[in-house]
């Protein structure tokens, strides 16, 4: 009799469905790097250049000289790490400076800073514990573990349906005839359709049963209205949203999450979302260049330029006969099969290209892609080599 655990079994499953992933060491996090062939290597053995378009570091701003410098100074002003938990002896002057400008971005009284945008969103569902959460079938991993830690019931409507949604707010309302607390939550952009919610018609629908709406802006934030506040902004429902979330990591280009609002959730959260209580502060190091980040995302064209590479990108890919999916910044390709996919990447990658494959469970069976992510930062020939790289790549495996 044996009660341990046969790993070696696990990954050899994983192998034979084509869902075993690798690491990979990057020499850095440019649009343009190299990457190590054998991660366990000392030191890394980098390959050849290679063009990435498989980063959420979508303003090219994380090996930006600003925000590098930032960093610099919040670690030589204030240190390397926060040393504590916020409420304990880690809350610094950085921190409250990043959490001002990112509440005056997203139009709210106060902001929160976690240490992830993961953190963010299981503590914040947990810590409000509604009696049912009502969550979009496509959101982000974070918000699914955020219902499952809780002991909120779930209910899962189906992806951007507005018709699903209130037809189960209206048979949870016909079936409970009393006061309940309820939280509906979505993506503002779903990170593997490239698409939006349709974020009125939610508030619509909130408002009619009185219920509070969370949407996550992680990969929205710094991208999307007049200061990078997100879709929430650009849409004018700021007083309508009730809680707010987004990332430090992506096109701020830094490390953490937050959670915008009004004055009594975030003074409710940071002493309720244990994620928070009970984590080390933010790195002041990473506070500084998320803030710096911020400044440049409200105050230069930069976001322009991404939408410029990013039409180019769509209208070439179409054109070839791809199907691309979404609305926004994030460009999944759908190849459909699995071994497909995996197959298009590799060939990609020996045509200088970085964009991984997708694959179930990450996306539904039968719709594995080719996630295309641009940055601000990619050049010209940068596009038309991944343009090119799709044309061979997909002749070659036959996608196309």
């Amino acid at each position: 009799m044996t009660h341990g655990f046969d790993l070696n079994d696990r990954l050899e499953q994983r192998d034979a469905q084509n869902l075993r992933r690798h690491l990979e060491v990057a020499e850095s996090v440019s649009a343009r790097t190299r990457f190590a062939d054998d991660p366990k290597g000392e030191p890394p053995e980098f390959g050849d250049e290679a063009v990435v378009f498989a980063s959420n570091n979508y303003l090219g701003l994380a090996d930006d000289s600003r925000v590098q410098r930032a960093a610099e100074l919040g670690a030589r002003t204030v240190g390397t790490g926060a040393g504590a938990s916020r409420l304990v002896t880690g809350d610094t002057q950085v921190h409250r400076a990043l959490e001002r400008d990112l509440a005056a971005s997203k139009g709210t009284e106060r902001a929160l800073v976690f240490s992830s945008g993961y953190a963010a969103n299981i503590g914040t569902i947990d810590a409000l514990s509604p009696d049912i959460v009502f969550s979009d079938e496509l959101n982000h991993a974070s918000i699914i573990d955020g219902c499952r830690v809780g002991a909120s019931e779930t209910v899962v409507y189906d992806h951007c349906d507005l018709d699903d949604l209130r037809a189960k707010m209206g048979a949870r309302a016909a079936d409970v005839g009393g006061d309940e607390q309820w939280l509906v939550v979505t993506d503002s952009v779903f990170s593997m359709d490239g698409d939006i919610a349709p974020l009125s018609a939610i508030c619509d629908a909130v408002d009619e049963y009185g219920a509070w709406l969370m949407v996550d802006e992680a990969h929205a934030t710094g991208l999307f209205g007049d200061t990078g506040g997100g879709v929430v902004q650009r849409e004018g429902l700021s007083d309508r949203v009730d809680v707010q979330l987004g990332t430090l990591s992506k096109a701020l280009a830094s490390q953490g999450g937050y959670i915008a609002g009004d004055e009594v959730l975030i003074e409710y959260l940071l002493n309720a979302a244990r994620s928070f209580v009970f984590s080390t502060g933010l790195s002041p190091p990473n506070a500084a260049a998320a803030r710096e980040a911020l400044r440049i995302a409200r105050e230069t064209d930069r976001a322009a330029e991404l939408w410029d590479t990013v039409a180019t990108l769509r209208d070439g890919l179409e054109t070839m006969g791809y199907e691309v999916l979404g609305e926004t910044h994030i460009l999944p390709v759908v190849v459909g099969d699995r071994g497909d996919a995996l197959e298009l990447a590799d060939r990609l990658r020996d045509h200088g290209i970085v964009a991984p494959a997708i694959r179930p469970p990450t996306v539904p069976e039968g719709t594995s892609r080719i996630r295309v992510a641009p940055m601000a930062t990619h050049t010209a020939d940068d596009i038309a080599q991944c343009l090119d790289a799709f044309r061979t790549a997909g002749t070659e495996v036959g996608v196309l």
